[in-house]
This record gives C-alpha cells, sequence and structure tokens, in this order.
C-alpha cells in the first residue's frame, strides 16, 4: 500500500510538472486588474557601461505599445522623472509609487535591471541580461516579472580556410558596429513576448488560457 501511494504521489508531481502554466495562471494580477497605461521608468543599470541605460530606456516604447498598452513617450516624462528625482528608479523600485497614478494617470510602472551588457567582438556575440519588474500604482503589486539572459550572435561566416579568417574579421567588424539599441530591442522582443496583451490588442483577454513562458529565460537571438 506504502509502494502504491508513493507511486501515485511521484506521478502527479510529475504530471503537475510537466503541464506549463497558463498566463492566467501565472500572472494573475495582470488580468485582475487590466492595466491600460504604462510609465516607463528609467533603467537601473549594474553594468560598468554607463551609456547603458540611456541606450536601453528610449527601446521599451516600441514593444509595449506593441503588446496592446498605452505608453507614455519616454521624452515627455523624462523631464518629469528628473524634477521629481525619480531618475534613478531604484529609489522606487521597492517604495510607494502612487505619485505616477496621480500625476501622470499610469495604472502601472516598468521598472527595468539591467544586470550585464558585454561585447565579444571576436566571438560575435553581445551578451544582454535585463530583469523586467510591471508594478501597479494603485496597490504596488507586481503584477508581471521576467528576466531574460539573451545572446545576440552577430557572426558571420566566411567558410573555410581564407574564407574563415574573413568571415572572422567580418565578424569583429559586424559586433562592434551592432549598438546597444539593436541588442535591447532583440532583449525586449525575446523577453515581453510572454507579457498579458493590453487593452488596445486583439490578444486581449483572449490569450489567458495560452501557455507562459518560463519566469527566466535564455536564449541565442540572430
Amino acid at each position: 500500500m506504502k509502494k502504491i501511494i508513493l507511486f501515485a504521489l511521484v506521478a502527479i508531481t510529475l504530471a503537475s510538472c510537466s503541464t506549463p502554466k497558463t498566463m492566467g495562471e501565472q500572472y494573475p494580477a495582470m488580468y485582475e486588474e487590466k492595466p491600460m497605461s504604462i510609465a516607463i521608468m528609467p533603467p537601473i543599470n549594474q553594468t560598468t557601461h554607463a551609456e547603458a541605460k540611456d541606450f536601453f530606456y528610449t527601446t521599451l516604447y516600441l514593444p509595449l505599445c506593441e503588446k496592446g498598452y498605452y505608453v507614455y513617450s519616454p521624452y515627455l516624462t523624462m523631464e518629469m522623472y528628473q524634477q521629481e528625482s525619480a531618475y534613478d528608479a531604484e529609489m522606487f523600485l521597492d517604495k510607494d509609487i502612487s505619485m505616477f497614478q496621480k500625476v501622470l494617470g499610469a495604472d502601472a510602472a516598468m521598472f527595468t535591471i539591467i544586470k550585464d551588457w558585454r561585447r565579444n567582438n571576436v566571438g560575435g556575440r553581445l551578451y544582454v541580461n535585463v530583469e523586467y519588474i510591471l508594478r501597479s500604482t494603485k496597490t504596488g503589486q507586481t503584477l508581471y516579472q521576467r528576466e531574460g539572459e539573451i545572446s545576440v550572435d552577430t557572426s558571420i561566416h566566411g567558410g573555410s580556410g581564407f574564407g574563415a579568417l574573413v568571415g572572422l574579421i567580418a565578424t569583429a567588424i559586424n559586433t562592434a558596429a551592432t549598438d546597444k539599441v539593436v541588442a535591447g530591442r532583440k532583449c525586449n522582443a525575446f523577453v515581453l513576448s510572454d507579457l498579458p496583451a493590453g487593452k488596445y490588442s486583439k490578444m486581449y483577454e483572449v490569450d489567458k488560457k495560452s501557455p507562459a513562458g518560463k519566469p527566466k529565460v535564455k536564449a541565442t537571438v540572430k
């Protein structure tokens, strides 16, 4: 009897592990609060590349709009952030953010933490690690959280022999020329593909039963 019970428990555990969560199960607060507008907070930069913050900030507007949300223009909100001492977003990451609802009318604030941003010219890789945290300006709770470790492949294959050398040189040049904006866009597109659709998308509420991705994802994109 004990063996039968143990076998049943193992079977149930394996079944639960193999069944992916739905979007509604993974991000229940998104479907409960139904945020329509998002204010993008200046990225929190934990890397040694100071310019990564400003470059990445400009890449967040379009993908959030494409997901069906009204997004406040980063260019228009930047001055307000500087006046309200909100340019350093880490000060608000775990604090009251209701001011952004009162001043802007935003339903939620998107925080991003840049954890890694490296370039390997010879290997033809741009490494980006960003965590995305969407918080409600009404309740303060986290509505959406996902982290992506993305490797952007910028390599150019030149064949064998002399062609391989040419390909190696071309890869180094191409990787050096691929700026932070391109890498940021690719990271956003991959990670935010799992963000539940907003009201202005035809997928609004439809994606609730769709399979959700992993909270932390690793991938190589071309």
